[in-house]
C-alpha cells in the first residue's frame, strides 16, 4: 500500500490488529486483505478491494495483512491459500473468500453486508463496475506479464465464463495443474459449465417464460428457464422452477429437477440462499 493511500485502507500487524481490527469493528466493518508481495492474484485483488473502499467512503474499512510478515494472524484465521478476504462486523467474522473475485462479484459481495456512506452513495452507484469483457482482458495482460502464475489462469477461466464464452473457459479449466483442479472455485466453474452444456441451443428467455405461462406444466421448458435465470444471474427465481418441477413432477426426466438443484448449490456462495433452498428441497423429498 502507497503512502497516499486513503485512511480507510491501512497495513494491520500483530501490535495493532486488537485495536484497529476486533475493537473498530465494533464501529466500522472491517475488510481483512490477506496478501503477500509474490501473489500474482493479489496484485489483480487489491486495487481492486481499494477501489472499492475509496468508492463506499468508510463504510467499511481495508485492513491489508502481509502474511510473510504476520504469520500468525493468518494462522488465527486458517488461511490456508491467498488472497484471502475476511469481513469482521462486531467483533465476529461475517463473511468472507478466497480468490480474487471480478469487481462486479466484490460489489456483489460487500453490499450483502455494508452500505455506501450517505455522501458517496450516488457516486459509489456511478461508478462503473468492470464488465466481464474488461476482466477477462485486464487478466490475459496479467497472465502475460506473470506466466508462471497459474493462479491467474484459474481467475480468467472464471472471468470467461461471467463473460459467457464457456468454451474458452472450459479450455482455461482443463489446462490448470492438478493443485488448483480441485479448487472450491474450480470445483464450482466445473458445475457451471455442466449447467451451461443444457443451454445449448436452447430457446431465448423470453420464449421459455411464454410456455411455462401457456403451459404450467411444460417441464423442459421450466427446467431450461429454471438453467437460464441461474445463469444469467437470479439464482433465486432459477431455483423456484426446479422447485416447482420437483414438486409436482418429482421423478420428470429421471429426477432431474433434484439434479439441477444439487448442480446449483454447488456454483454459488451465498450460504443463506443455498440453505434456504436445501431445506426448501428436503421438505419436498422427505
Amino acid at each position: 500500500m502507497t503512502s497516499d493511500a486513503p485512511t480507510h485502507v491501512f497495513d494491520v500487524d500483530q501490535e495493532n490488529f486488537e485495536a484497529e481490527v476486533l475493537q473498530a469493528s465494533l464501529k466500522t466493518p472491517i475488510l481483512i486483505d490477506f496478501w503477500a508481495t509474490w501473489c500474482g492474484p493479489c496484485k489483480t485483488l487489491g486495487p481492486l478491494l481499494e477501489k472499492l473502499a475509496t468508492a463506499f467512503n468508510g463504510a467499511f474499512r481495508l485492513a491489508k495483512v502481509d502474511v510473510d510478515k504476520n504469520q500468525q494472524l493468518a494462522a488465527m484465521f486458517g488461511v490456508r491459500s491467498i488472497p484471502t478476504v475476511i469481513l469482521v462486523k462486531d467483533g465476529q467474522i461475517v463473511d468472507g473468500f478466497a480468490g480474487a473475485l471480478p469487481e462486479g462479484q466484490l460489489r456483489e459481495f460487500l453490499s450483502r453486508h455494508v452500505q455506501p456512506a450517505e455522501d458517496a452513495a450516488e457516486e459509489a452507484t456511478l461508478a462503473p463496475a468492470e464488465t466481464p469483457e474488461q476482466t477477462v482482458e485486464r487478466l490475459r495482460h496479467a497472465i502475460a506479464a506473470e506466466p508462471e502464475q497459474p493462479e491467474l489462469k484459474l481467475d480468467l477461466a472464471l472471468a470467461l465464463m461471467q463473460a459467457g464464452q464457456a468454451d474458452a473457459a472450459e479450455a482455461e479449466l482443463a489446462a490448470l495443474p492438478a493443485n488448483l483442479a480441485t479448487d472450491g472455485r474450480a470445483v464450482r466453474l466445473r458445475s457451471q459449465l455442466d449447467l451451461a452444456r443444457a443451454l445449448q441451443g436452447a430457446p431465448a428467455l423470453g420464449e421459455l417464460r411464454q410456455r411455462v405461462q401457456n403451459d404450467a406444466t411444460d417441464w423442459a421448458a421450466r427446467d431450461l428457464l429454471g438453467v437460464r435465470l441461474l445463469l444469467e444471474g437470479d439464482a433465486a427465481a432459477g431455483l423456484d422452477q426446479f422447485l416447482a418441477i420437483l414438486e409436482k413432477a418429482r421423478d420428470w426426466n429421471d429426477g432431474q429437477a433434484k439434479k439441477r438443484l444439487l448442480a446449483a448449490f454447488a456454483t454459488l456462495d451465498d450460504a443463506e440462499l443455498v440453505g434456504k433452498y436445501r431445506r426448501r428441497m428436503a421438505s419436498l423429498l422427505f
